[in-house]
């Protein structure tokens, strides 16, 4: 299978890991360099993005391959700006300081960010990702070319499935129908990739069981919307209000309180705080399920 090349530059620091991590089981890290993979409008496509100095040179498969070459600087955060962070807290500015190649990625696939942000609903991470890897290799299809990731299967064969399909892989039914439910109207989430934020945003929450929790990790990965919070999770607000006012626990609005003097990166202090290990002091058992507030 034949590939197609492109070579661009990113200003500024960039580290292909950690923005790609972001991007979850759509990505993947080899000796090779960085994978991203995904069922594009076109086709299925796969890029190689390997770093060259200041620039990064992209090889991608597939019948997706242009498209994948096209999107392949918004992926890697180039119309991310992470110099215009407030330097407003001494810890926050040191954590952006030690990581400044992170970026807010862009993938515009806004149906996949849905899938594996709508598993994660009310259950661990961990657990959220093992259903999505088990969901890709029963239905899924693998990447072109010699990528090593397995996509998801094309929006339209999600749409036509039932929920027991996902009650074999551990999901139970109220989250499935939200998925199904969602790829059957793919075209109108699609559609956000070319809005403005509050407005893709707005359009988000107008989908019955996507909640300020989903719409704001969605908003983060597939719009590259620094300024998205995933309200109503478990744990960010406690890690905000240690992390920048040594309070252990802190609900959404104390949270949001905490983080306006960020306005416009929001999100990304979150982010900052989670891959610098910031976490809140725990007390007492563990919990075993996360309590976003879309359901």
């Amino acid at each position: 299978m034949a590939s197609q090349s492109r070579r661009f530059a990113v200003d500024g620091p960039f580290d292909l890991a950690l923005t790609l991590r972001q991007l979850n089981e759509g990505s993947k890290r080899t000796p090779e360099g960085m994978w991203w993979a995904t069922q594009t409008p076109i086709g299925p496509g796969a890029v190689l993005l390997r770093v060259d100095g200041d620039d990064i040179e992209a090889e991608a498969w597939g019948e997706g391959a242009e498209w994948m070459l096209e999107k392949a600087p918004s992926v890697v955060g180039c119309n991310d700006d992470p110099t215009t962070l407030p330097r407003v807290n001494d810890l926050v500015t040191d954590l952006s300081r030690r990581t400044p190649g992170l970026r807010m990625p862009r993938s515009e696939r806004v149906m996949e960010a849905l899938f594996i942000t709508v598993l994660g609903q009310k259950i661990q991470a961990t657990m959220a990702h093992k259903s999505a890897r088990s969901f890709r290799y029963k239905f899924g299809q693998p990447a072109p070319g010699p990528c090593p990731i397995q996509l998801l299967p094309p929006t339209a064969d999600i749409a036509s499935m039932h929920y027991t399909d996902f009650h074999q892989l551990g999901v139970e039914r109220k989250r499935a129908d939200i998925i199904i439910r969602c790829a059957k109207r793919a075209n109108r989430l699609e559609e956000i990739a070319e809005m403005g934020f509050a407005e893709a945003e707005q359009r988000l929450l107008a989908f019955p069981g996507i909640g300020p929790w989903t719409s704001g990790i969605i908003m983060q990965v597939a719009m590259g919307d620094a300024d998205a919070v995933a309200v109503g999770d478990y744990h960010i607000p406690n890690t905000v209000s240690w992390a920048l006012a040594k309070e252990p626990r802190a609900d959404d609005a104390r949270m949001l309180e905490l983080l306006e003097p960020f306005a416009g990166h929001r999100g990304r202090v979150t982010m900052l705080l989670k891959f610098g290990g910031i976490s809140a002091p725990k007390y007492g058992p563990r919990l075993g399920l996360w309590s976003p507030a879309d359901l």
